[in-house]
């Protein structure tokens, strides 16, 4: 396993705790030396600097052999232990890392580029991740302890964090964050990428304004919200969009959005807002498009029957490796809701709810590609219908083991046509003629 190529302490283990014992020391030394009515009167960088110059002051009266590189290490640690998430921050500001998995203080793992490397970046103890996963976790509202050891939680750009600490955790608390930065990718990356072919983009903005309903279904890490947060640009700017998610991650860029968040019990278990209230809330908010970050439980059967009362565009996600796997799924999820219904009757609400199915997967290698889309056509006694508009075929593995293969159209024109040229969208016949579009 490869690793990072992270900044590191001064080499040797003596040295590093050496490292460690003066920064904490200059840190508590700061927190002594700071005046708490004058931090608050200050803002963002300017409080930044004024703590540098507090820093290098107390680095001054240390009787150090620090060089000049070491020393400006120590300064921009005991800053990011101040007012950032400490080891982690260095981490953060690498914009390769999609993915950061914390195991205990001293195993840190990242993916970078679709590979998963252990990080030089480590914590002093359990204590010390401890303190960090507080900060996290306290400015959305959540907290993490032993009587609620789980918690989902966000980071300001958006990133999802996911902490388990002891009991549950056996080797020390735990941490994993997926990145989702601050500038999300758009449309020109993902072609970049080749993850789709401009075929497929011009059917789904299509689909996107003739108000078509979409399922992107996909697995863990397959890039759904990504797709999911780039389709969403092609909403007009004059919808009302209510977002509901368990930790708010979308970044919308329409100026009429409602975002909605669910709310864990508090520590007498109360007070609990699921994903299913907040559906049927929304209902009477008036909006035009809902989409739901991810259905994994009962709000499944609310967002199809709000898809099939006026609620036409609504968008959402679910866990499937494929789009047959995906129905089978909400299958499952609206029998989670608890009503004794009839399968062709739950058949019947999937196929005239949903329009679209969008499959993204994660190949071998790390590269993400939309491997089909799928387009539901109606019901067949009791079977759904379905017909493959694009798709993606694996041939086989590069000599860096990364996944090779091509997209193909089927040659089936969608029966939705008529319904996208009514919104004034006019698609080419030829973007559906049989052949191979791109190949990798």
């Amino acid at each position: 396993m490869t690793k990072l190529n992270t900044t590191l302490p001064p080499a040797g283990e003596d040295k590093k705790l050496e490292f460690e014992k003066l920064k904490q020391s200059i840190h508590s030394k700061l927190v002594d030396k700071l005046d708490l009515s004058h931090v608050g009167e200050l803002q963002g960088d300017v409080l930044r600097r004024e703590i540098r110059l507090v820093v290098e002051h107390l680095c001054d009266t240390e009787d150090t052999f620090l060089n000049r590189n070491e020393r400006d290490k120590l300064i921009e640690e005991v800053l990011d232990e101040t007012f950032g998430l400490g080891p982690l921050e260095m981490l953060l500001k690498e914009p390769k890392i999609s993915e950061i998995m914390i195991n205990g203080p001293k195993n840190v793992f990242v993916e970078s580029g679709g590979k998963l490397m252990k990080s030089e970046v480590t914590f002093r103890d359990d204590k010390h991740l401890m303190q960090i996963i507080d900060r996290i976790v306290s400015k959305v509202g959540r907290r993490v302890d032993e009587v609620c050891p789980m918690c989902d939680a966000r980071l300001p750009d958006g990133s999802r964090v996911n902490a388990i600490i002891p009991p549950l955790a056996l080797d020390g608390p735990s941490l994993t964050i997926r990145r989702f930065g601050s500038n999300p990718l758009k449309l020109e990356d993902l072609l970049n990428y080749k993850s789709m072919t401009p075929e497929m983009v011009m059917l789904l903005e299509g689909a996107m304004k003739a108000r078509l309903n979409i399922i992107i279904s996909g697995g863990t890490g397959s890039g759904k919200t990504t797709l999911l947060n780039t389709l969403s640009s092609f909403i007009s700017n004059e919808d009302r969009i209510v977002t509901i998610e368990d930790a708010a991650e979308l970044q919308l860029q329409q100026s009429h959005v409602v975002r909605l968040e669910t709310r864990p019990p508090n520590i007498e278990g109360k007070g609990k807002i699921s994903a299913t209230d907040l559906v049927r809330n929304c209902l009477r908010m008036r909006p035009d498009r809902i989409i739901i970050g991810e259905c994994r439980g009962p709000e499944t059967l609310d967002m199809l029957q709000a898809m099939n009362t006026g609620h036409d565009g609504s968008l959402t996600t679910c866990h499937a490796n494929t789009p047959r796997d995906a129905i089978a799924r909400l299958e499952t999820m609206i029998m989670m809701a608890g009503f004794e219904m009839p399968i062709r009757a739950m058949r019947s609400q999937i196929a005239s709810a949903v329009d679209l199915i969008v499959q993204v997967n994660r190949l071998s290698g790390g590269p993400r590609k939309v491997t089909a889309i799928t387009e539901i056509i109606g019901m067949e006694q009791d079977t759904i219908v379905m017909q493959d508009v694009f798709q993606y075929n694996q041939e086989g593995v590069d000599g860096n083991g990364r996944a090779t293969g091509y997209f193909q159209a089927t040659g089936i024109r969608p029966t939705f046509i008529p319904r996208l040229e009514s919104h004034g969208v006019r698609l080419p016949a030829s973007a559906f003629r049989e052949r191979m579009m791109l190949r990798d």
